[in-house]
């Protein structure tokens, strides 16, 4: 029987069409392709991810891992995972359709409720406790996505991942995007506090810092890594080596080489200087702001990459 989509999966999905080779070309090779076909119930997947499915979930197969499943649908997906994962993987769905309760007849666990209400993780935090992996597929808009990462990063295990599908949203009108607050920009905020670790750098002090360890961005996909033992505040090491007093020329290749010379000419010449008081930290001032300038009209020459 022919399948057909409602208009807003038809909307979503139709941009995809006529950008490549045939997807069967392709997929073929990946064993979650072959378990999505085995799948008797409709699931609704872009052919790019099931390449980033391999490469993110294969280490879960065969071996015992809670799964939680954002947007569950016609179900076909949980038989998708279900199969792909293996008979030692729990398997959880979430959809806001009371329809999709049915599901917990063929032996998943289901949870009805509103992944844009941080009172729903809550509770279902409460009663799953936490997972290893939580996929959200569900509906997609900047809130349901923000609020779910949000909620879900912290009872996600070390070594586990928050995976976002159809991250495309973020520069759809559909989904009132452009938008100062997308997921992709919320996205790219996370890859600032991980940065953030760095000694000397503002520090947000939120939880993020400390639970995502890294973050991997696919097209239509993004990946929140979590390991909170990789997540040290960063220091500098030594392996104590012999040195050949090599001369450090990153300024000399950003054209500002002229006052560095100038800066070391003067630390020869006048170092007594530097006993009086605030001499010292007056002179580091004056050449750092010159160089930060210097470096701020070489940037200009950058705008043509962005």
């Amino acid at each position: 029987m022919e399948k057909v989509l409602s208009s807003t999966a038809a909307a979503i999905i139709s941009p995809m069409q006529n950008t490549g080779s045939p997807p069967g070309a392709h997929l073929d090779r990946f064993d979650i392709y072959a378990s999505y076909r085995r799948s008797r119930y409709l699931s609704l997947k872009h052919a790019s991810y099931f390449q980033v499915y391999e490469e993110l979930l294969s280490r879960y197969r065969n071996r015992k891992c809670t799964f939680v499943e954002v947007g569950v649908s016609n179900g076909g997906s949980l038989f998708m995972w279900r199969d792909y994962l293996g008979p030692e993987a729990r398997v959880i769905g979430i959809d806001l359709n009371p329809l999709a309760g049915k599901w917990s007849e063929e032996g998943f666990e289901i949870h009805i409720g509103n992944q844009a209400d941080p009172r729903f993780w809550e509770n279902f935090f409460a009663v799953v406790g936490d997972v290893d992996v939580v996929l959200d597929d569900g509906g997609h808009t900047n809130e349901q996505q923000i609020v779910t990462a949000h909620a879900c990063i912290p009872h996600i295990r070390d070594g586990g991942m928050l995976i976002v599908e159809d991250t495309h949203a973020s520069y759809l009108k559909l989904f009132g995007n452009p938008s100062r607050y997308s997921f992709m920009n919320y996205a790219k905020r996370t890859m600032d506090r991980i940065n953030a670790r760095f000694p000397g750098l503002h520090a947000s002090g939120d939880a993020w810092e400390k639970c995502v360890y890294s973050m991997c961005v696919y097209e239509s996909i993004v990946c929140f890594n979590v390991d909170r033992e990789r997540c040290f505040v960063n220091s500098p090491t030594s392996n104590d080596g012999i040195t050949s007093d090599a001369r450090d020329f990153r300024h000399e290749g950003a054209g500002a080489g002229g006052v560095v010379r100038l800066r070391n000419v003067l630390r020869r010449r006048f170092g007594f200087l530097a006993r009086i008081p605030g001499l010292r930290a007056a002179g580091r001032y004056f050449f750092e702001s010159v160089l930060r300038l210097h470096a701020r009209l070489r940037q200009r020459g950058l705008k043509k990459y962005f």
